[in-house]
């Protein structure tokens, strides 16, 4: 069984493809998450479970789920995880987690996505730059696949010391001062249908006067600025000169590149 949380579409993509090509359910925690359902899962196959990462780790919300949900069936556990290009110590702590549930760990993969963290200090993406991270990361889970179909376990790069002694006391710190709400807002555009309402996964969002208000708590995921069917959610200023991100606005390029490649098959 696949269980994953996306924000902006990406690890949505990678779980539902892989679902796709193992034949396997796959299941979205957001709903579990947001009302702390902590009821028994239950699958006969290896569990695989796909997220992002924020800060070189994965969700800290989604962390404290996984520790605390109780996953039945099959004791083995793939961990596979989507960043702008660094996964830090994700796959580490993941480890640790799956260990101390007592599962058996086949392993982790990370994939680079194109990058939906837009209040960073990096530049825009260009939409070629995309289209490589997509088509690159449908390569990598074709053989992501492969390896769990042959009951493989997945390989993923050396996660040194030093990276854990910075980002371990560190991510606490980050995550409590620096994920601040404080500056989105909904400007004009917004036609109070409380989308961003329903998938932030801290229930920070409430709707009052028919516009959206964000409490205290934030994690930076960018659900209610990518999912926004009108663009009205803004984060200061930031987001209106580098834009924003979700992968249904970019899937396309995927169908392109399959086009492309069949031409290209027929006329060689």
């Amino acid at each position: 069984m696949v269980l994953y949380f996306s924000a902006t579409g990406n690890t949505r993509f990678l779980a539902t493809e892989l679902a796709k090509k193992l034949g396997d359910e796959c299941t979205d925690l957001l709903g579990r998450v947001k009302k702390n359902d902590l009821s028994e899962i239950r699958s006969e196959r290896p569990f695989i479970i796909c997220t992002p990462v924020y800060v070189c780790e994965m969700p800290r919300f989604l962390s404290k789920y996984l520790r605390n949900v109780k996953l039945t069936g099959s004791r083995k556990v793939y961990f596979i995880a989507d960043s702008a290009g660094y996964g830090g110590i994700t796959g580490y702590l993941a480890k640790k987690l799956f260990r101390r549930k007592k599962m058996e760990f086949m392993g982790y993969s990370e994939v680079v996505m194109p990058r939906n963290y837009f209040i960073s200090h990096y530049p825009p993406q260009s939409e070629s730059e995309i289209k490589e991270r997509l088509v690159s990361a449908c390569r990598q889970l074709d053989d992501i696949a492969q390896t769990i179909q042959k009951g493989g376990k997945l390989k993923a790069r050396y996660v040194f010391k030093f990276e854990k002694l910075i980002t371990i006391p560190f991510n606490p710190v980050w995550s409590k001062y620096k994920m601040s709400a404080k500056e989105f807002f909904a400007d004009s555009k917004c036609i109070s249908c409380g989308r961003c309402e329903k998938v932030c996964p801290l229930n920070n969002i409430s709707i009052r006067d028919k516009k959206p208000v964000w409490g205290s708590s934030c994690t930076h995921c960018m659900a209610c600025i990518g999912n926004c069917p009108t663009g009205a959610i803004e984060y200061g200023t930031v987001t209106r000169e580098k834009g924003k991100y979700n992968f249904m606005n970019y899937k396309h390029l995927l169908s392109d590149n399959s086009a492309d490649t069949a031409k290209r098959r027929k006329n060689g």
